[in-house]
């Protein structure tokens, strides 16, 4: 089924244009480490990719104390700022997919819960921020994570009324980024070689399931 009427693609960053895990996966260990916790081991590691980052320490740290929390935010990006962002890599065909659907006359917008400052300069390293009108994520006080409201943020860049966001799709690979389009009203995409599997986008309500990215390259083009 080929997707129609769309003019304005916001694409989720970590598992969905990039592949994350050495990066984000050390800063992790980095900050278990400073707490003295055991280490997951990497295939739960994963696990923690997609979800805002404070959520994460929370709930997979099993910290209750906010100052205990943010601390463990500041001792996450630590590790990140320094090394991890660029222990990364573009999945293969993503900057061709890109090209194309610039050429095809789509706008290109990312919504990420990852630091804006922090996507800005992994998009620029890796030379993909050239396809994109605005790169739009969190602020680095944490506010501005939950993924509706880097939607809701995203759309005020694009200049998107209530009345087209029928012309917006939101590709991810995490049930978060399905949340979000369906909260901000908006159609979404999953994807599966990312960090998310069909269920979870079944569940949460995705309109379009894309297995590759060639499926996503022939579902928009």
């Amino acid at each position: 089924m080929k997707i129609t009427g769309k003019t304005v693609l916001l694409f989720d960053l970590d598992g969905t244009l990039t592949d994350p895990a050495e990066g984000i996966t050390n800063s992790f260990v980095h900050a278990y480490k400073y707490f003295g916790l055991e280490v997951p081991s990497f295939e739960t590691l994963c696990t923690f990719i997609g979800p805002p980052l404070k959520d994460t320490i929370k709930n997979q740290f099993g910290f209750t104390d906010e100052e205990k929390i943010n601390l463990g935010v500041k001792k996450y990006r630590e590790y990140f700022a320094e090394k991890g962002l660029f222990e990364n890599r573009v999945y293969k065909g993503i900057p061709e997919l890109l090209q194309k659907l610039k050429d095809a006359g789509y706008r290109l917008f990312i919504a990420t819960s990852k630091p804006e400052d922090f996507a800005v300069r992994i998009a620029e390293k890796f030379d993909f921020a050239k396809y994109f009108e605005k790169i739009c994520g969190c602020c680095m006080d944490e506010t501005r994570t939950r993924k509706a409201e880097v939607i809701a943020y995203a759309l005020e860049k694009a200049g998107i009324t209530e009345e087209r966001k029928s012309e917006v799709l939101m590709i991810g690979d995490r049930h978060h980024d399905i949340d979000g389009a369906k909260e901000m009203g908006v159609d979404s995409c999953g994807v599966l070689f990312g960090y998310g599997d069909r269920k979870e986008h079944e569940e949460a309500g995705a309109n379009y399931i894309a297995e590759t990215i060639e499926d996503l390259s022939k579902l928009l083009l």
